[in-house]
């Protein structure tokens, strides 16, 4: 990797603009103490001393994205109730566009409660709808994609799929062909489900247990060579620009073309790995779309992806903190 110049790459990511496709959802967090049993049940009694919403799923990805200075908007279809109402204007009072969302009588928008005490996690409770899309609402999503495509002319879009049925075979396939018409960008972070419906994706970004569920591959084996089968696995079914495989506490390894790369992960006091996989993809995209450098591209998110497993629950990466650890971590010798 060359000597860059991180104030200069930064700059050229905020001219950037970003569409994020997929599932979006409230992250609600309550936080409490427990001093007690409950005497109707052996579990604990957590007295709630604070709530919070934070924007989660692909939200989180948008929310990133602009916390690194890119514009972005999310494309997606949400339920027409309350915690979507909420969610839009989380949204838009972290300055990321919704003039894309769908709103659906048929659906409900997904909201994560998870009960916290001393920074631990004592329990998660999930309001969802994980059905694929019916055809109206995929017509709907369709129509949003297409018009932001026409009038905001991005530079990349992130498909984020959690399983929660926005991301359709049929609105993958006609996504990223579209994309290629239009020469934008794609970066991919996909779920079991559809795995193999991301063809021709610029940037595939599963992680290790992901692809090898996808594969049918069974073993523990972490290593440059068994990374490379893995690519070829992928490529010859995805027929992708570049593998990304993130591998937890072991780094990511990267392969564009004969150019692949084990890198490890920096040492950090982990707090919480939720979230950490939205803030690689988007570092990762808006690092390539900037500048073309798929080492560059994983050594950054690398980094990017260790500093916020340092805090806890669902938070964006912080812009300064990630340019000094950049230029610490990967200036020159």
């Amino acid at each position: 990797m060359n000597t860059v110049d991180f104030d200069k790459l930064f700059k050229n990511i905020n001219q950037l603009k970003v569409g994020v496709i997929g599932d979006i959802m409230l992250d609600t967090y309550w936080w409490g103490k427990v001093d007690r049993i409950s005497p109707e049940a052996p579990v604990p009694v957590v007295a709630v001393t604070k709530r919070e919403q934070r924007i989660g799923g692909a939200g989180n990805v948008a929310l990133n994205i602009v916390g690194l200075g890119a514009s972005v908007s999310v494309i997606s279809v949400l339920g027409d109730d309350d915690d979507g109402k909420l969610l839009t204007g989380l949204l838009e009072d972290n300055k990321i566009g919704t003039k894309y969302l769908a709103p659906s009588a048929a659906r409900i928008t997904t909201n994560k409660i998870r009960i916290i005490s001393r920074n631990q996690h004592m329990m998660r409770l999930d309001a969802e709808i994980t059905k694929m899309l019916s055809a109206e609402d995929e017509r709907l999503l369709l129509n949003g994609f297409k018009k932001y495509l026409a009038e905001a002319k991005p530079d990349i879009v992130i498909l984020e799929d959690y399983n929660k049925g926005v991301l359709t075979e049929t609105a993958i396939t006609s996504i990223i062909a579209l994309c290629r018409e239009n020469n934008v960008l794609t970066a991919v972070d996909p779920k079991r489900k559809n795995f193999f419906a991301y063809r021709y994706a610029d940037i595939f970004k599963p992680n290790l247990h992901e692809a090898k569920e996808g594969l049918n591959i069974i073993g523990d084996e972490v290593s440059q060579t068994s990374l490379s089968k893995i690519h070829e696995a992928l490529h010859a079914q995805l027929h992708h620009n570049i593998s990304f495989i993130t591998l937890s506490e072991k780094g990511v390894y990267y392969r564009e073309g004969n150019n692949e790369q084990l890198i490890s992960t920096h040492i950090r006091s982990i707090a919480d790995v939720s979230g950490a996989g939205d803030t690689v993809i988007a570092v990762a995209s808006l690092v390539y779309a900037a500048s073309k450098d798929v080492q560059l591209m994983a050594e950054m998110a690398n980094i990017a992806g260790g500093l916020v497993c340092e805090e806890v629950g669902t938070v964006a990466i912080n812009k300064e903190k990630f340019l000094a650890e950049c230029k610490f971590l990967l200036a020159a010798p």
